[in-house]
């Protein structure tokens, strides 16, 4: 970053700050915005550490989620009577588009009998037609805690429901849908710099298809691979999923190096980002907490059933 740059990242983080003071607004951001990002925000995390922390805000006037549409929303549902606004409104989610609420419910109801398990990467509409919702940081400890004959269906994310099947032994019924980011890494480009380095630990998102799962010597949410990463003796990882974790990993772990898993189609930088979450900017993260737009809207008559399985989720997290 040249200099002029760095003096308008400065100057914009001293805007944003001082909005911040005046306006009573808390800055929420995902593992995987962009480090500017992360770097402002007062509580980073992942979706479930961002659920769990918004349902604690109690003098916070405006809470700003730096993340993707569907984390706006879950803000809102648990915080219903603060504003809550996303940098970009259009910043929204490949996997929670692979699940459209009206053909959800027509599989929900052609199976009457089951328990609706859906992972938080939905729409609210999604949300409404479920039981329980999941993380992938707590998706088996919540599987586990339903009855082992209990028939269940679990979307949208297949590859985190056959992740889910296979350690728990369930039979679940699974919604076909995936991210578009952890469906694209490549387990020939992995096997290959396994090969260049030798002793680095494989760390992968649950998100991800089977085959690069079982290169994995870890396999977890975000935060689960930031802890591993902090706790192992290892010095190299070849990391399998969205790269704006290396920012936090290299700021908890100087010592150590992190190779981002390149995916099939990846270009000379070898990186495999979330087009969606790349939106999000520090001058649209100002612009956003100048207007106080865009705003998170929820439709009142959904809101309530929406809420619920979020509700449910946090009391067996």
């Amino acid at each position: 970053m040249d200099v002029e740059n760095r003096r308008d990242e400065a100057s914009l983080k001293e805007k944003i700050n001082e909005l911040k003071k005046e306006k009573g607004a808390v800055i929420l951001a995902h593992y995987y915005q962009q480090g500017p990002i992360q770097d402002i925000a007062d509580h980073i995390g992942d979706s479930l550490a961002l659920a769990q922390y918004a349902a604690t805000l109690k003098d916070a006037k405006i809470i700003v989620l730096c993340g993707v549409h569907f984390m706006g929303e879950t803000a809102k549902l648990l915080c219903p009577g603060k504003k809550v606004l996303v940098p970009d409104a259009s910043a929204g989610c490949s996997l929670a588009d692979s699940c459209p609420a009206d053909e959800f419910k027509k599989f929900v109801e052609a199976h009457p009998d089951h328990t609706v398990v859906s992972y938080v990467n939905t729409s609210v509409g999604v949300k409404a037609l479920t039981d329980v919702l999941v993380t992938s940081g707590n998706a088996r400890k919540i599987i586990d805690s339903l009855p082992a004959d209990e028939k269940i269906i679990f979307g949208p994310d297949r590859n985190l429901g056959n992740y889910i099947n296979s350690t728990t032994g369930r039979s679940m019924l699974l919604w076909d849908g995936a991210c578009h980011v952890h469906e694209k890494f490549s387990v020939e480009k992995i096997a290959g710099l396994k090969k260049q380095h030798p002793a680095a630990k494989v760390l992968v998102h649950p998100e991800c298809k089977k085959p690069v799962v079982l290169l994995a010597d870890k396999v977890g949410s975000t935060a689960a691979l930031l802890a591993y990463a902090r706790e192992s003796d290892a010095t190299e990882f070849i990391v399998a999923t969205e790269s704006g974790i290396l920012h936090q990993m290299q700021k908890d772990c100087p010592g150590k190096t992190f190779i981002p898993a390149p995916p099939d189609d990846a270009s000379t930088c070898g990186c495999n980002d979330c087009s969606y979450m790349k939106l999000n900017t520090l001058e649209k993260l100002y612009r956003c907490l100048l207007d106080e737009a865009p705003e998170i809207h929820i439709d009142p008559a959904i809101a309530e059933a929406a809420r619920k399985p979020i509700e449910r989720m946090l009391e067996l997290s």
